[in-house]
């Protein structure tokens, strides 16, 4: 894959976001509109997905977080959720030594314990097979929500303060960060929701504080590297602010406000 030259000349390639989030919606709609099963618009989106990883990569995007399945897709009919793990397995089956290969560093979050045991051990052997990379970080946010995500950090901030290893005087924001899934992740920089929906879905609600917002109307499975550059441009055209005044930002040496 080549990155269109055009877009890429309007990239400043040292003010890339660092981590990229994306809320994959749409594979649905797409399929209904070309009067296909859903399953037919899931399997087109895993193609989107081999698309934005490869151009993330080429780009240089330190991290890309994927929202591939939510605790609230369980409620969807059974044989939709036997499909999508089924491809699930077969895309990490196949993805496996490419990840390798690209050194990319493969990383999950969400309630894993609820998954199938035979998609736990090929998530497992893709974490494990692939933990030296050093890389961009893929992570797939798999039965996960990010109220349940904060809710465990509660709990398991209160168990160590019973347990003398934290105070609550210690306890800070970027202490708190620790505990949540995405510890080892820079917060998102630019998170992406296609499909035209404008709301967040229980995705990422701590890390997003500061992130700057592009929404799409393009489903899913139409999402190509164009796009993808196409968002990257628009967050470069934004100022950053995180609470200074425009002037401050303009005058500070860069990344001083970062």
């Amino acid at each position: 894959m080549t990155l269109d030259p055009e877009r890429m000349s309007q990239i400043q390639l040292d003010r890339l976001p660092r981590h990229i989030a994306i809320i994959m919606d749409g594979n649905g709609r797409w399929a209904s509109k070309r009067k296909l099963p859903r399953i037919a618009g899931h399997r087109e989106g895993v193609r989107a997905v081999d698309r934005v990883v490869t151009a993330s990569r080429r780009l240089g995007i330190k991290a890309l977080t994927l929202y591939s399945f939510s605790l609230e897709n369980w409620k969807r009919p059974q044989m939709e959720i036997n499909a999508l793990m089924a491809i699930l397995d077969e895309y990490l089956r196949k993805e496996i030594a490419r990840m390798v290969e690209e050194n990319i560093r493969f990383n999950t979050i969400g309630q894993l314990d609820d998954l199938p045991y035979a998609i736990q051990d090929i998530v497992n052997d893709a974490v494990k097979t692939t933990k030296d990379n050093d890389g961009m970080v893929l992570t797939l946010a798999l039965s996960y929500g990010s109220r349940q995500e904060i809710l465990q950090a509660i709990q398991s901030c209160i168990r160590d303060v019973q347990a003398g290893r934290l105070s609550v005087e210690e306890m800070s924001t970027d202490r708190f960060s620790k505990y949540l899934w995405t510890a080892d992740l820079p917060e998102p920089d630019l998170l992406i929701r296609t499909s035209g929906e404008l709301r967040i879905s229980n995705f990422l609600l701590w890390q997003i504080a500061y992130t700057e917002l592009y929404f799409t109307d393009v489903l899913w499975p139409d999402f190509t590297s164009n796009e993808l550059l196409d968002a990257v441009v628009a967050f470069q055209r934004r100022q950053r602010r995180f609470g200074y005044t425009g002037e401050q930002v303009q005058d500070a040496p860069s990344g001083d406000t970062e």
